[in-house]
């Protein structure tokens, strides 16, 4: 993680809020594709609860045919399954909307990626037995609190339409990276959603309970929905699958520059398929042209990193802007679907540098 130009000097984690803890990853300091848990963002609602390894049970209740109650040892014996994914935060980039909205002012580290192993949910469903008329599944964690909207305490706990929770990618991980996931990142259990923004992906994982209505929850019922109207909640409709959007990792935005070659380098997702293009502008988008995307056969949960070599002869102030396109033919939008909690921004990808 160290830089070539300055040996020693290893980048940190973002900070945006302490208590509850929500730090960025320092995504324009990464160059590998597999995050170290120490650099992996980290997004918190409430404090970190206390919870023991050895006395870990994972019961799975509700519209079942035999509701059952597995240990940690019995998870790890089941067929396990490893996908590397991104996870992105819902409100990474929420900092760049106009006008700006409430919450964690993130920038562009409110995203990560490396190997997850773990059980498929559909397993443990399958083991269980799911009753007729159930729709959902709900997953909470051990993450509690008070929030500021509402009087009670409340765990953190999202559901699941009934086809995305047996989808075999969709999987309660107990390790990272070849190693056991990190307390921070909800040892010893977290669920596994690819394709949908973070908030589905529970850590600290309490019990999974199946229903047959609607999960009526606050972070799915109030948080984690798009609201287009500033003065009302008309229109809403809940926060899912990730957009297609891109990171200019170099160079750095209001970077000073000399003239000759440059490499203009980031990454790229979408919760939809894979990324087919990647096209730069520096012109504002009078023409754009094609960056060469790397791995580009690789698994269709991961992002894309790409690259484009950049000749600039003449001095002067340059906005280099970056669209995404995946194979969906989703491309990111000139402007941002502005909504009031600010979730989902993937407008084209702007910075500016200074040629001298």
């Amino acid at each position: 993680m160290s830089s070539s130009r300055y040996p020693g000097a290893k980048p940190s984690l973002i900070v945006r809020k302490l208590h509850p803890e929500n730090q960025e990853t320092p995504i324009h300091f990464i160059t590998g594709d597999e995050i170290d848990h120490k650099m992996f963002y980290r997004r918190n609602h409430f404090s970190y609860p206390t919870l023991t390894y050895s006395n870990y049970w994972l019961p799975i209740n509700g519209s079942v045919v035999s509701p059952r109650i597995f240990s940690a040892q019995d998870i790890l014996k089941l067929p396990s399954r490893t996908i590397t994914a991104v996870l992105e935060c819902a409100g990474n980039k929420r900092s760049f909307f106009e006008p700006k909205v409430f919450g964690e002012q993130w920038e562009n580290g409110g995203i990560s990626q490396g190997r997850w192993k773990g059980v498929p949910l559909r397993t443990l469903l399958e083991l269980t037995g799911i009753q007729a008329g159930a729709t959902e599944v709900v997953v909470e964690g051990y993450d509690y609190g008070k929030r500021t909207d509402l009087d009670n305490i409340y765990t953190y706990a999202r559901s699941l339409p009934l086809e995305k929770a047996l989808h075999p990618d969709t999987i309660i991980a107990y390790a990272y990276n070849d190693q056991p996931i990190p307390f921070k990142h909800g040892y010893p259990l977290r669920l596994i959603v690819p394709q949908w923004y973070g908030m589905a992906s529970v850590k600290w994982i309490k019990q999974v309970s199946i229903v047959d209505s609607p999960f009526k929850g606050p972070f799915q019922s109030i948080d984690y929905m798009y609201y287009p109207n500033k003065e009302n909640d008309d229109n809403s409709f809940p926060v899912t699958t990730i957009n297609v959007n891109s990171t200019i990792q170099r160079p750095l935005n209001m970077e000073v520059l000399d003239t000759g070659k440059h490499i203009i380098k980031g990454i790229a997702w979408t919760g939809k398929g894979v990324i087919s293009k990647v096209e730069i502008s520096t012109d504002f988008g009078k023409t754009w042209l094609y960056a060469n995307i790397m791995n580009q056969d690789q698994e269709r949960y991961r992002w894309f990193s790409w690259s484009y070599e950049w000749v600039v002869l003449e001095k002067g102030d340059y906005t280099i802007m970056v669209k995404a396109t995946d194979s969906h033919n989703q491309s990111q939008p000139t402007s941002p679907f502005w909504n009031r909690k600010g979730y989902g921004y993937n407008a084209i990808t702007k910075i500016k540098v200074k040629i001298e």
